[in-house]
């Protein structure tokens, strides 16, 4: 069997054998790539352009799209191609970069959406030291924070995971490379112990960080209730619901598709739930996010008026769809 230091590619798991379906998985995810490119990319750009926008949690919201984008950018394009062409391959460095990629922007995600939590809970619970402890300086460091440990847990996890002699094949039972999937491939008991301690490290600290989340949100619920106007409870409730959703879907998915009974697991349903934490909240997060944020929601309207004028010098028939969309109201 090869081993690692002769391994030249690994074999992904393909999402159907039959041809008419895998070209129904590509438009699937070429729509589905689209709609997150051009959700998180509305949000870059009207955060940069919009001064109204440059505020702690658009700060962060700008981070987060920026985290989007790049798990997206990691896994769709290489299931994308292997659908296209009916191929299920991918080098060897090709799989060690997809896995310190996407560890790296959904550990940057994680610690971003714990900060934004901080961020409501400032907010909400202390108003009067808001911009004490959320000034530029203050975010700019969190942020950084974000990143750098983002990247430290990505890069201690590829380096013990693709240090491992493998000798049982070479066949992920995934669409990208996952470390579960190649460390069923290893067959160094001791890399595996050593995988196994940064796992437990890194869990306690994604479980301090949900405990923190959890925490801030009891401590922000009872301060919205205590406020006494509806219209305050209800402005309130519109800058946390979205944040709240956000990471509802981002941990349950995770947390259920690794902690998850062996006696229901299956190919097609770890094949899905993956799906579900790596492809599906970076495009719905958008969408969850302009919902609920009036500001957010004009000042894209402002950016689509402002490309439509620009593309009037161009082809004047578009002078009648800008003036429709600067003229629209807010929607409730």
């Amino acid at each position: 069997m090869p081993n690692s230091s002769s391994m030249a590619q690994f074999l992904l798991l393909a999402f159907s054998d039959r041809r008419e379906l895998q070209l129904l998985h590509f438009w699937l995810f070429l729509g589905i790539s689209l709609a997150a490119l051009l959700g998180n990319g509305l949000i870059l750009s009207a955060v940069a352009c919009d001064q109204h926008l440059h505020t702690p949690r658009d700060f962060f919201l700008l981070h987060l799209s920026l985290t989007d984008l790049g798990c997206i950018c990691t896994t769709v394009p290489k299931a994308m191609h292997n659908s296209l062409w009916g191929t299920t391959t991918i080098s060897y460095t090709g799989c060690a970069a997809q896995l310190f990629f996407l560890l790296f922007f959904l550990g940057a995600e994680y610690f971003l959406l714990t900060i934004m939590c901080y961020d409501r809970y400032v907010a909400i619970c202390k108003p009067l030291h808001y911009e004490t402890l959320l000034g530029s300086r203050a975010c700019a460091h969190m942020a950084a924070a974000a990143w750098a440990s983002g990247f430290l847990y990505s890069l201690l996890h590829t380096a013990n995971t693709f240090s491992l002699p493998l000798c049982q094949g070479n066949a992920l039972g995934q669409f990208f490379c996952e470390i579960p999937q190649i460390l069923k491939l290893s067959c160094s008991h001791s890399g595996y112990l050593r995988e196994l301690g940064l796992t437990v490290i890194s869990a306690c600290l994604v479980f301090g960080c949900f405990i923190f989340i959890v925490f801030s949100y009891v401590q922000i619920f009872k301060a919205v209730l205590r406020i006494p106007s509806d219209q305050g409870r209800h402005k309130a409730f519109s800058t946390c619901l979205p944040h709240l959703a956000v990471v509802s879907l981002f941990v349950s998915t995770i947390i259920f598709s690794h902690l998850k009974p062996p006696s229901i697991s299956s190919p097609s349903l770890d094949l899905a739930l993956s799906v579900l934490y790596s492809v599906v909240p970076p495009s719905l997060n958008p969408l969850i996010y302009s919902l609920r944020n009036q500001e957010l929601k004009d000042a894209i309207r402002k950016l689509m008026s402002f490309r439509l004028l620009q593309e009037k010098k161009k082809n004047p028939s578009l002078l009648c769809a800008a003036s429709s969309v600067s003229k629209a109201g807010p929607e409730d």
